[in-house]
């Protein structure tokens, strides 16, 4: 390593906020509201303020798959969150998620409104409401929300790690992405040997563990996440394909990774969801495109 990419640290640290890559102008070490914006408020039970990152897939895939079980109290109205305007810092986001992260969820179903806040909370949430996606055998249960738990601990590596400094970083650093990259390809060797054993994260069952690991971890293993398919030598965890391809193909998966998208193929965006028709109108929409 050169002089020039070592660094002392100070005796105390100091914010510069011009430093910190892509995030710059949404990063800061401080709390709270930096705006008074009020949230809008649809008319179902639940009111979803999100953003279709990894984190946000899982709530909107829950929902889908709740709903494609036939679950009517699990209709929810979802809005569009633009972190890159500073969306997660008005008055009305930072009353239901102090953290100022999305997804954030008010559960109206009920006299007085819950809020709701961090994505695997929101899950567990769901899964205990409506008797769906969580095993009820204790044993099944525990491993359940083994997995889940892991999830939250674990992607941090590989979104705050490793995403940041090999797609967001203002300079590229050996050490940070190799640092990174040894830890992810070690947790998608976790996941490829339990799944070489289990059709899903908790055996023959789908459950809440799946549907939060899979927008993550699936999907950077289909070579969808931070173009890094490839480089992290993705294909060889064979099992992981297998189950990332398995979960893919579900339709409710299919609904819940594009709402809130405001990125991609304009028929894979839909940046608030009031109602199942607007699927319908999004592919209808697609086909019209293809026509022309």
């Amino acid at each position: 390593m050169t002089d020039e990419n070592t660094y002392t640290p100070p005796k105390v640290w100091k914010w510069e906020s011009e430093n910190g890559g892509a995030f710059a102008s949404i990063n800061r070490p401080i709390a709270g509201a930096t705006k008074e914006a009020e949230l809008p408020v649809g008319r179902h039970p639940f009111q979803l303020y999100s953003l279709a990152t990894p984190n946000g897939v899982k709530v909107t895939v829950m929902l889908e798959e709740l709903l494609a079980l036939g679950i009517k109290g699990a209709e929810y109205d979802a809005y569009f969150i633009n972190i890159s305007e500073g969306d997660q810092f008005g008055s009305g986001f930072v009353d239901i998620n102090p953290n100022s992260k999305i997804p954030a969820l008010m559960d109206r179903s009920g006299t007085t409104p819950i809020r709701v806040f961090e994505s695997g909370s929101i899950l567990l949430h769901l899964a205990e409401k409506f008797d769906a996606f969580l095993p009820k055998e204790p044993e099944q249960r525990a491993q359940c929300l083994s997995w889940l738990f892991w999830q939250m601990g674990s992607a941090p590596y590989l979104g705050g790690g490793f995403g940041h400094f090999y797609a967001y970083a203002p300079v590229k650093i050996e050490y940070c992405i190799d640092r990174f990259s040894m830890e992810v390809k070690r947790q998608l060797d976790v996941l490829d040997r339990h799944l070489k054993q289990n059709e899903y994260m908790c055996g023959a069952d789908y459950t809440i563990a799946d549907i939060a690991i899979w927008p993550w971890y699936g999907v950077l293993a289909l070579g969808h996440l931070y173009e890094a398919g490839e480089f992290l030598d993705t294909q060889s965890y064979k099992n992981v394909q297998r189950w990332a391809k398995q979960i893919a193909g579900r339709d409710a998966v299919k609904r819940g990774r594009i709402v809130n998208r405001a990125w991609g193929d304009l028929s894979e965006q839909l940046l608030e969801r009031h109602d199942a028709s607007d699927f319908d109108l999004k592919t209808q929409d697609k086909v019209a495109k293809t026509e022309t």
